[in-house]
């Protein structure tokens, strides 16, 4: 199923920027999670403990789907309901309408149920002339506002309070004040009767339960129970996702679910619905007692695809918490009516790839900045960025890639000494705007790269051409590091390049610089150019073994991921390099924490008798990806000459993202803005960074407006004054 009308994302992106509202909203939240998230689990013993649980758990119920489902059905049926496996929303809408139509309903009460907005169920039965009322609040809000939701758990978190008084206006005909609490009361007065009048309740369910044939639902608002209790006729709709074998397999899930969703300890209503029960239902104007009615429809609609999809099935060991939209970057900027089809952020592009259809996902994907922050929080562990990249693959396997991006990728950076020669030419065709080693102004549609930021210039000799100089072979060593620079270090920051070989020369080791080596393929692996890099890999693969390193050190964390496993994976099914690109894999370091494990840091009093303050940048890449945190850190604090001042948020993406720094400067550059705020905030002269392309952002935006301010990679703090540990 797909929307089929066209969307014009930079303008969308345009408007959500000019929202205020939103802007606030968002920006509020996204302050207050993190802490209260932080307090909700001060009780839980093992944090990671219990998501590998859930994971575990999850995977384990995937593994057997079917025939969970046929246990589930099973149980359900025994306790008295009546179970109907709808294979996508056609099914499902069809067979609600016909079960309206056949039990003479005029009005339903729905609450909880993301999967009724997945297909479009309210316009079905409009369209049958049944009258339809959410009652969940946030849900009733954005309905009477003709919108969709904005949040899986807050959907009505882009409206503040006046916002809503007049949609509240509009509806009740008439004069409603923004005042919480009262209009609070003006939806409960207005929703109970619709509770009272209705013919059929309509539920979701968090889980459903294949041991006892249960569902299970956890809510804030009493609605809930009134939507599955007061009406006759009980229909609960349920994803496959929401299985799980045992009662106590809920345990996990309901201990992570609300404090990664909301934050709180519990959430105020927990419901499990087994069978039909007795129930009062009006008859001829007398309430009788009668035995309720309830149909649960397990619903497919491409779930069942992903759960036999060997990489995509982890996305069932999503629980919907939202987590991951909570600490989004991009999220936070233009909220999910952007970042989304009907679920919203990089869960919801994934979810939207195989509920809805591959071209809605192809419409808002590229907002998924990669920073793996949604890792980091989700309960279930599912990398949400990995999967990104691999749906963004298998559209350019089906559909291939735009004329100039195939271009770019197989005809220049595929060839090595073509690209490296273009990027010689670029640094004198550069001249005109550079000023220093910056470039504060381009001219025409370049413009926008350089607004809020400047770009760094090309280097006039690269590091490849200054590394015969530098690498003269040792008399003795502790080993052969050979170096891979990565595009930026080379090109761009090769004095960092020398800040790194001396470094390791000081350590003892003889370096090398494999001079064949190219690209290590990140950019076209994030855009779903596998086949590039494919190609890509082989050459570097080559041009390492060619040197018989010891170690191969890299200052750059994205191409040591790439290395260290991102080659693995892409050349698991070929016998003949599968190995070699395991075994590079295991060659490859990251530079500071190489060196941090290496050292023994020499602090020497300041010449001047000054120390500089110095805050530290976490790229995403480094500190999400590869775990290293305390490493650079520890170089920096062992140094006499640098006072290390810690600045808020400072793992928050910079906002750079490789390709998403320069395709949606929009973003890049509000992002960055916060991230200029926290380290003015530290009052340091220096920025530390282990990433260059978190270099490169922030040396840009602080270069028009903090000039004073230096960013250096670590590598460049420490060049000089370290020597090894004593053996």
């Amino acid at each position: 199923m797909t929307s089929g009308k066209p969307r014009n994302l930079r303008r969308e992106i345009e408007e959500k920027l000019a929202d205020e509202v939103l802007r606030g909203a968002l920006g509020r939240f996204a302050e207050a999670y993190p802490v209260a998230r932080a307090k909700a689990y001060e009780n839980v013993e093992d944090i990671e403990a219990l998501r590998d649980l859930i994971r575990a758990t999850k995977l384990a119920t995937v593994e057997r789907l079917e025939e969970i489902a046929d246990k589930f059905e099973a149980e359900a049926k025994r306790r008295g309901a009546t179970v109907f496996r709808a294979k996508d929303g056609d099914a499902l809408k069809k067979y609600i309408v016909d079960l309206c139509l056949a039990k003479g309903v005029k009005r339903v009460v729905k609450s909880k149920s993301m999967a009724s907005e997945e297909v479009h169920l309210n316009e079905a039965l409009a369209a049958a002339g049944i009258h339809v009322r959410e009652t969940d609040l946030g849900e009733w809000i954005i309905a009477i506002a003709g919108h969709r939701p904005s949040h899986m758990v807050m959907p009505a978190i882009h409206l503040n309070r006046q916002q809503v008084a007049e949609y509240f206006s509009r509806e009740l005909k008439k004069d409603v004040a923004p005042d919480i609490p009262l209009m609070v009361q003006e939806a409960r007065r207005t929703l109970r009767a619709e509770f009272l009048s209705a013919d059929m309740g309509i539920s979701g369910a968090n889980l459903a339960i294949a041991e006892t044939g249960s569902i299970m639902l956890v809510t804030n608002e009493g609605n809930g129970r009134l939507v599955t209790s007061l009406p006759p006729i009980h229909v609960a709709i349920v994803g496959y996702e929401k299985l799980i074998p045992t009662l106590n397999d809920a345990v996990p899930i309901m201990r992570a679910l609300p404090r990664s969703a909301t934050a709180q300890l519990a959430t105020s209503y927990m419901s499990l619905i087994s069978g039909p029960v007795p129930a009062m239902v009006k008859r001829d104007g007398q309430w009788v007692e009668a035995t309720k009615e309830l149909y649960i429809i397990l619903l497919d609609n491409g779930r069942l695809a992903a759960a036999r999809d060997e990489k995509f099935k982890q996305i069932f060991q999503c629980v919907r918490c939202a987590s991951c939209l909570n600490v989004c970057p991009t999220y936070q900027l233009v909220g999910g009516h952007v970042y989304g089809h009907i679920y919203a952020g990089g869960i919801g592009a994934i979810l939207t790839a195989f509920l809805n259809s591959m071209d809605d996902f192809e419409k808002f994907n590229e907002l998924c900045i990669g920073c793996r922050k949604c890792v980091e929080v989700c309960p279930g562990r599912i990398d949400i960025p990995a999967l990104i990249e691999e749906l963004r693959a298998r559209v350019v396997r089906k559909k291939g890639l735009p004329f100039t991006l195939r271009t770019a990728f197989r005809t220049v950076i595929a060839n090595r000494r073509l690209f490296h020669s273009l990027l010689r030419a670029a640094a004198t065709a550069q001249t005109p705007f550079k000023s220093g080693t910056v470039i504060r102004h381009l001219p025409l549609f370049f413009a926008g790269l350089t607004k809020g930021r400047s770009l760094p210039a090309i280097a006039a000799v690269p590091f490849r051409d200054r590394a015969p100089r530098l690498l003269a072979k040792p008399a003795a060593s502790r080993g052969k590091v050979a170096f891979f620079s990565g595009c930026s270090t080379d090109f761009v920051y090769p004095e960092t390049g020398e800040s790194v070989c001396r470094v390791l020369q000081d350590l003892g080791y003889e370096v090398v610089f494999p001079e064949a080596q190219g690209c290590c393929g990140k950019p076209m692996l994030s855009l779903g150019d596998k086949d590039t890099v494919v190609e890509v890999a082989k050459q570097n693969i080559q041009a390492f073994e060619a040197v018989n390193p010891d170690f191969i050190v890299t200052p750059c964390p994205t191409c040591t991921e790439t290395l260290k496993d991102g080659y693995s994976e892409l050349l698991a099914g070929d016998p003949a390099w599968a190995e070699r690109a395991a075994a590079i894999g295991r060659l490859t370091h990251e530079f500071t924490s190489f060196v941090a494990s290496r050292c023994q840091a020499i602090s020497p009093k300041p010449s001047s008798g000054k120390v500089e303050t110095v805050t530290y940048h976490d790229s995403c890449h480094l500190s999400r990806g590869l775990g290293v945190r305390s490493e650079p850190r520890k170089l920096i604090s062992d140094l006499a000459d640098y006072r290390l001042a810690e600045m808020k948020d400072s793992d928050k993406c910079c906002g750079m993202a490789g390709v998403f720094g320069v395709t949606h400067t929009e973003l890049s550059i509000p992002i960055l803005e916060q991230k200029l705020r926290n380290i003015r905030d530290t009052g340091a002269a220096v920025v530390a960074v282990g990433c260059p392309a978190c270099r490169m952002q922030l040396a840009g935006g602080l270069d028009q407006s903090d000039a004073n301010i230096r960013v250096v990679h670590v590598a460049d703090l420490i060049a000089g004054k370290v020597g090894p540990k004593p053996e």
